[in-house]
């Protein structure tokens, strides 16, 4: 298994920080083939050999993903798409 973990700041309401959450999950649902429910604030998303969240708080964004063992080898190309979603939707990192 392999893990990936980002924080964010984001400077914005939890509505608006909600609604980058959906879009990033809706972007990596297209491009990876991701389902995803909201259980409170807490984004959950899965699909085969990959699981993990986004936990909306009122000040950070935490997204967490397990990778299978079939799609270590993606992990670069994950986290760096997650790194841009985060930065399309709340900033880069400071």
């Amino acid at each position: 298994m392999s893990e990936i973990k980002v924080s964010r700041a984001h400077g914005t309401t939890l509505k608006k920080a909600r609604k980058g959450a959906e879009h990033i999950a809706e972007e990596m649902g297209e491009e990876f083939g991701l389902d995803h429910e909201w259980d409170g604030n807490t984004l959950r998303f899965h699909r085969i050999g990959v699981s993990g969240h986004i936990e909306v708080g009122k000040k950070e964004v935490e997204i967490y993903v397990k990778l299978g063992f079939l799609l270590m080898g993606l992990r670069p190309r994950i986290e760096h798409e997650i790194n841009r979603f985060c930065d399309e939707n709340f900033g880069p990192a400071a």
